[in-house]
């Protein structure tokens, strides 16, 4: 009987769904004058009736048949893309639909089938989803039937009894934001669970404060050589970073051969939305896994399961729209009032902000759901909504604050399918750094990091670099360093690229051609945030102090006399690896300590970040940070964001942990949690602590990157001869 009773209500709401889509399509066609569903003489209202019963019908049918085949053979196309075909996708089956119709009276223009047919699939689904939620009982039954049906499909047997784990990242939203935003009512689901059931814990990042060494830390147990978002590599030649497809491959490759097993997520785990796996078989938007070749990606199976509901699509697809609009309204209204700091924000960054925003959200929310629902035992999922808009509207403010509001409301839904479960959940909530505001340096000083670099050297640069008092400054003391005349003149640029090495040659390089000199390559400049990196490719090894002052005497003295630049980090032939900053300060690294020195104000752990950075392999020849009010709080990004991260100074060291009261503490009262891999190991011992996954050792790395490319141009790590690069994609 209770069998019947379910069918009957299945039916029940079928029929509903299609009455209603069946009164909407009327209403669009009287009033859209392109949308017909009569003849040219007029029909009764009983006969348009018909016309567009079998038309919502035929609708409903390729929606439930053909969508999900459309949706699979359009996966090769870019997410970004496939987010905007959505609508045009949904408006071509509806004129397919209108051609099924036997009295052949229906008719519209593409232009309003994309309208017509948006509009029925978001009432459809708003009908259906009222429906369910009137009826919980039946709700349950359904998705506990899911869930074992795909548990079957998966080959596993019933769902084990211990709890399992949901991670869900905050993407850059710090202690300090977290606590605010509960504080004013932004995250009532985030605010309940710290009034009753979780435990807020802060922990601090490593120098390189940014999602790819603390996710690959976090996941995989391991930030060592990962000195910056973007690095350079001299032994081969390339850029290596973090967010393209082959170096996301090589590093989550190094830190398995490093730590000897194959992540968090090894044993039935999942992992979405991430940068790196974390040995995890089930991956959905995972860049390591996107890089694979062949029928093992699937990575963009996220995706297919969720376009492949039509009325999800249009979902999307409309707040997709409207956050473009949200977007250019915001950043309309900031250069209108002009605010300050502020970066351009044309382009493709609404498209951008808004696939971050939402596709991503969406997608990321609806697999860690469903992997709920199928018992999976740790799930770790990366939402990256605030990260995206804090970098270019800032860590506070309005428009953050409609993120994290929107953020708060994904993590109800996915509390609420940890009620539908069929097992238990805990859910653990954490950020992988947070973001410090701050006008760039470029903003405030009229120049770039590369161009001050270029004019301590004594190298060219653009004009306007050239004329603004930190260009002026270096040039200066270029000629001075050189024994140059300190007026103009108009052979100083043309001369600008020889004379530095001139001046090195009589300084302990003899016995080279010009023609060498002149083919030496230019430092290679980076930025990660408010962090900086020089390297000087023609120079085997980290190059020395030393070194440096022969070939370009004016160099560190400029970038360390600069007032928006910290402190710089370089090696020593003499004293090892010094720390440099302002007034002629220089303090060996062994003697360095928190709060003193060039190190005053960026606050505690610092010198233990920096002496760590200091035994990476690919430390840059000179690492820069930018400098750090403590007052206000603010740092200069070498990049053009005005919040950021990356270095140290501010709020972007201060992550949090929100754990529940059910998992131990993740330290004692007197300690204190630093650095990613510290984190790892806590949720280690949580997976543990409820019989859940024994992380097994792999003796054979090539066998979890199985079908992983190598690193190479082809994927997207870039070779560099000779020039400065700077990528903004953080």
């Amino acid at each position: 009987m209770g069998r019947w009773r379910t069918a009957g209500s299945a039916l029940l709401r079928v029929i509903v769904v299609w009455v209603v889509s069946t009164l909407t399509m009327m209403l669009l066609a009287g009033v859209l004058p392109a949308f017909k569903l009569t003849s040219d003489n007029g029909d009764s209202i009983t006969r348009v009736a018909l016309t567009a019963g079998w038309g919502a019908g035929a609708f409903g049918l390729l929606g439930a048949l053909v969508w999900p085949l459309v949706v699979r053979a359009f996966l090769l196309v870019p997410a970004l893309v496939l987010g905007l075909l959505v609508f045009f996708l949904n408006g071509s089956l509806l004129l397919l639909a209108l051609r099924l119709i036997p009295t052949g009276r229906g008719a519209a223009d593409p232009e309003t089938a994309v309208i017509v047919a948006a509009v029925m699939s978001a009432v459809a689904s708003a009908t259906s989803t009222a429906l369910a939620v009137r009826d919980d009982d039946a709700y349950r039954r359904r998705l506990s039937r899911l869930a074992l049906r795909r548990r079957r499909r998966r080959g596993a047997g019933p769902v084990p009894t211990p709890p399992g784990i949901v991670f869900i990242q905050l993407d850059g939203v710090g202690e300090r934001v977290l606590r605010d935003a509960v504080g004013q009512g932004l995250m009532p689901t985030v605010g309940a669970w710290l009034a009753d059931t979780h435990r807020l814990t802060p922990w601090r990042t490593d120098w390189s404060s940014q999602t790819g060494a603390s996710q690959l830390g976090i996941l995989h147990g391991t930030t060592f050589d990962v000195p910056a978002f973007r690095w350079y590599e001299k032994e081969s030649g390339e850029v290596m970073v973090s967010n393209r497809p082959a170096s996301a491959v090589e590093l989550q490759r190094r830190a398995v051969e490093r730590t000897g097993d194959g992540g968090l997520l090894t044993l039935d785990g999942a992992s979405r939305g991430n940068l790196f796996s974390g040995g995890a078989d089930q991956v959905a938007l995972v860049l390591t896994a996107a890089a694979r070749r062949g029928p093992r990606n699937r990575s963009r199976a996220g995706y297919f399961a969720y376009f492949s509901d039509p009325a999800n699509a249009v979902r999307t697809a409309g707040s997709f729209v409207a956050e473009v609009g949200r977007e250019i309204v915001q950043s309309t209204r900031a250069r209108l009032r002009k605010q300050s700091p502020r970066i351009g924000r044309g382009g493709l960054y609404p498209l951008i902000r808004a696939f971050a925003t939402v596709v991503e959200r969406d997608v990321v929310v609806a697999a860690v759901m469903g992997d709920m629902l199928a018992g999976r035992t740790a799930v770790y999922a990366d939402l990256v909504a605030y990260d995206e808009v804090a970098h270019h509207s800032g860590p506070h403010g309005r428009d953050t604050a409609q993120v994290l509001k929107r953020l708060d409301r994904s993590l109800a839904l996915i509390a609420d399918a940890a009620e539908h479960a069929p097992r238990d959940y805990r859910v653990v909530l954490l950020s992988d750094h947070g973001q410090s505001p701050g006008e760039t340096f470029e903003s405030a000083f009229g120049l770039s990091l590369k161009d001050l670099v270029r004019a301590g050297c004594g190298l060219p640069v653009p004009r306007r670099a050239r004329r603004t008092r930190s260009g002026a400054e270096a040039r200066y003391a270029v000629r001075v360093a050189l024994h140059r005349p300190v007026d103009e003149s108009p052979a100083e640029t043309r001369c600008a690229r020889t004379e530095p090495f001139r001046h090195g040659a009589t300084e302990g390089e003899p016995g080279q051609e010009e023609a060498g000199r002149d083919s030496r390559a230019d430092p290679v400049v980076l930025a990660s945030g408010n962090l900086g990196l020089v390297s000087f490719p023609d120079i085997e090894g980290r190059a020395t102090r030393e070194h440096i002052d022969r070939r370009h005497p004016a160099l560190l003295t400029t970038l360390a006399g600069h007032p928006g630049i910290g402190f710089l980090l370089v090696r020593s032939e003499e004293h090892g690896a010094v720390v440099l900053g302002r007034d002629g300060i220089e303090v060996p690294v062994a003697e360095l300590a928190d709060e003193q020195g060039p190190l005053k104000g960026f606050g505690r752990g610092a010198a233990d970040a920096v002496r760590r950075t200091d035994t990476f392999p690919h430390t840059a020849d000179i690492m820069v940070n930018s400098m750090y009010d403590p007052a206000t709080g603010q740092v200069h990004a070498f990049e053009e964001q005005i919040g950021s991260h990356g270095g140290l100074g501010g709020e972007q060291s201060h992550a949090f942990l929100l754990s529940p009261h059910t998992l131990s503490r993740p330290v004692t009262h007197a300690g204190e949690l630093v650095g990613a891999e510290q984190v790892h190991s806590v949720l280690r011992r949580w997976l543990r602590e409820g019989q859940g996954p024994q992380i097994p050792l792999v003796t054979d790395v090539a066998t979890l990157m199985e079908d992983s490319p190598p690193t190479g141009q082809a994927e997207g790590s870039f070779p560099v001869s000779g020039h400065a690069v700077q990528d903004k994609t953080n």
